[in-house]
């Protein structure tokens, strides 16, 4: 028998292109999530998904059934609305799309907050690099999205700023100076590269300012990876300050000069724009918005 969870699931795999992150939003297993997709598709008589080992997209009649899901589940979040304004109970769902350090750091008090004045409303997180999340915005796939650096025509909601660091070995000639180190002093040595998965990432911050890494040793994904090259003396790295673990021994963080920073900011998309629900998670930015933006994670001192 096919229920509301089939179809949430269907659409999350659709949305994230992956079975298990699907199974982790709505809070089952995997090997469940799979079954349970596996009885939808013999329900209706055909394959829906197709299933690679990093990848599952949907296959032409998942497309259209995933049109008519996503359809549904809007229908049922209105019906809800109407029916929560009519007794007084705001009800409804909200997707929100970020990037996963801005899950971990900026987002749980916000959201943990909102559940609060809104037991009602469910949010629904999914995770991605900030190419996803802009393409997840343009295709009405979430309701808002956070941003980097958003332009003033975005007309984003500031959530948070982040100041960039450099990692140093604590035996490095540059580490053994004042508390900052310049780009051009950085950009000259042995680097270790972790882009994030995001567009603005050190060698972009790099060739912005006119210069270009001269000997990129390692590129990694992660900035932990980047952190544990850089403990081994393998190079220097560039990295967000939300970002530093806190196990800092052997690595000597410092500020850049001038200070480089990236911002965060709350984007509709165009479904989200006319929800509801998200204009109460607005609202209660909006009236947080008098305290201006802080660094998501303070400063703490290295131990050599």
């Amino acid at each position: 028998m096919m229920n509301l969870m089939h179809w949430r699931l269907l659409v999350a795999v659709a949305d994230s292109g992956n079975i298990s992150k699907a199974a982790q939003r709505h809070g089952i297993s995997q090997s469940g999530a799979s079954q349970a997709l596996a009885q939808l598709e013999e329900a209706l008589g055909g394959q829906l998904l197709t299933r690679a080992r990093r990848q599952t997209t949907p296959t032409a009649l998942g497309e259209q059934v995933v049109g008519h899901a996503r359809a549904m589940l809007a229908s049922l979040a209105a019906i809800q609305d109407a029916a929560g304004a009519a007794s007084g109970v705001r009800r409804g769902s909200i997707r929100l799309a970020a990037f996963p350090s801005v899950f971990a750091l900026l987002l749980p008090a916000l959201l943990s907050r909102f559940r609060r004045l809104h037991p009602g409303i469910e949010v629904i997180a999914l995770e991605g690099d900030d190419d996803e999340v802009e393409a997840w915005l343009a295709a009405d796939v979430v309701d808002v999205g956070v941003v980097l650096n958003p332009p003033p025509s975005r007309r984003a909601l500031a959530l948070g700023r982040d100041a960039w660091v450099a990692l140093l070995p604590v035996g490095h000639a540059l580490a053994r100076g004042g508390a900052g180190v310049t780009l051009e002093q950085l950009a000259g040595q042995a680097f270790i590269l972790s882009s994030g998965g995001c567009a603005v990432n050190p060698r972009s911050l790099v060739e912005r300012a006119g210069l270009a890494l001269t000997d990129v040793r390692v590129t990694v994904r992660d900035v932990g990876s980047a952190f544990a090259l850089v403990r081994e003396g393998m190079g220097v790295a560039l990295v967000p300050e939300s970002t530093l673990p806190e196990e800092r021994r052997g690595v000597r963080v410092m500020a850049l000069e001038p200070p480089l920073q990236r911002d965060f900011g709350l984007v509709c998309s165009r479904a989200g724009a006319a929800s509801p629900a998200v204009a109460l998670l607005l609202e209660l930015l909006r009236a947080r918005a008098a305290s201006p933006p802080t660094a998501a994670v303070p400063a703490a001192p290295e131990s050599p």
